[in-house]
C-alpha cells in the first residue's frame, strides 16, 4: 500500500520546452527526458537543438526537435501543432526562450531592441501558451511554467526592455494562473538568477567572481541543471496545489542585502 497518494513522477508525459537548443532549455530538456517525458524541443538554433535532440535520442529517450521564431505567431502555431499531432497531445509547456539586448533608452536602436525583446520573452509566452490549451485542457497533469528572471524583481542599468519583458513575464504567470485555475491548469514561473549560460558567457570569469562573492548567498554562479530542477518541480503531479508562484532560483541573490 502506497503511503502517498501523489506522484513525483512525469514519466509519460508530454512537454514542450522552448529555447531548448542551449542554456537552461537543454538542461531542462535534458532532465524532463531522464525523468520519463517525451520531449519536444523547439529552438531557432538548429544545429544547438539538433544536437540535443542527438543526446537524448541516443541515450534512448522519446523526443524531437523543431526549429523555429519564437517571435513569428505563425511559426508557433504550426509547430505546436505539429507536436501535438505526433506525440497525440501536450502536458507540459516550458517558456523558456530568452533574448538579451543591452540599450540605452536614448540610443538610436532602442525601438528596436524593445520591440524584439518583448515580442520573444513576453508576447511568445501568449502565443505558446493560446496554441498550447486546447491540448493542456486535455490533459490530466496540465501545467505552464514560464521562465523569467530575478530581473523580474529589480532591474539592471541598459536592461528596460529585458527587465520591463521579465516584470510582465510574472503578471502574465499570476493572472493566468487566477483565470486558469478553475481548469485545474497550474501556471507558475522560474526567476533565475546568475546563471552560466550563452547570455553570461562574455562576462570574464574575475568579474563574476567578484559579482558572485559580493551579491550571491552562495557565493557562486548556477549551472542550468541547476534551474531546470526547479522548474520539473513545478511540473510535478504533486505540485498540484501550487500555482502563480515566481520562484526564484538564485542562490540568495534576492535577499542578500550585504
Amino acid at each position: 500500500m502506497a503511503l502517498m497518494n501523489l506522484s513525483r513522477s512525469i514519466e509519460g508525459c508530454v512537454a514542450v520546452i522552448t529555447g531548448a537548443g542551449s542554456g537552461m532549455g537543454a538542461a531542462t530538456a535534458k532532465l524532463f527526458a531522464e525523468e520519463g517525458a517525451t520531449v519536444a524541443l523547439i529552438d531557432l538554433n538548429e544545429p544547438g537543438v539538433k544536437g540535443v535532440e542527438k543526446e537524448i535520442i541516443d541515450a534512448g529517450k522519446p523526443g524531437s526537435a523543431w526549429i523555429a521564431d519564437l517571435g513569428s505567431k505563425r511559426e508557433i502555431d504550426e509547430t505546436i501543432s505539429a507536436v501535438a499531432e505526433k506525440f497525440g497531445g501536450i502536458d507540459l509547456l516550458i517558456n523558456n526562450a530568452g533574448i538579451s539586448i543591452p540599450v540605452a533608452i536614448d540610443d538610436d536602436a532602442y525601438d528596436e531592441a524593445w520591440s524584439n525583446s518583448v515580442n520573444v520573452l513576453l508576447t511568445a509566452h501568449t502565443r505558446t501558451i493560446r496554441a498550447s490549451l486546447p491540448w493542456l485542457r486535455k490533459s490530466k497533469n496540465p501545467r505552464i511554467v514560464n521562465i523569467a528572471s530575478t530581473e523580474g524583481f529589480g532591474a539592471t542599468k541598459l536592461g528596460s526592455p529585458y527587465t520591463a519583458a521579465k516584470h510582465g513575464v510574472i503578471g502574465l504567470t499570476r493572472s493566468l494562473a487566477v483565470e486558469l485555475g478553475p481548469e485545474g491548469i497550474t501556471v507558475n514561473c522560474i526567476c533565475p538568477g546568475p546563471i552560466r549560460t550563452g547570455m553570461t558567457a562574455k562576462i570574464p570569469e574575475e568579474q563574476k567572481e567578484i559579482y558572485a562573492r559580493r551579491r550571491i548567498a552562495l557565493r557562486r554562479y548556477a549551472d542550468p541543471e541547476e534551474v531546470a530542477h526547479g522548474t520539473l518541480n513545478f511540473c510535478l503531479p504533486s505540485s498540484s496545489f501550487m500555482t502563480g508562484a515566481a520562484l526564484p532560483v538564485d542562490g540568495g541573490l534576492t535577499i542578500k542585502n550585504a
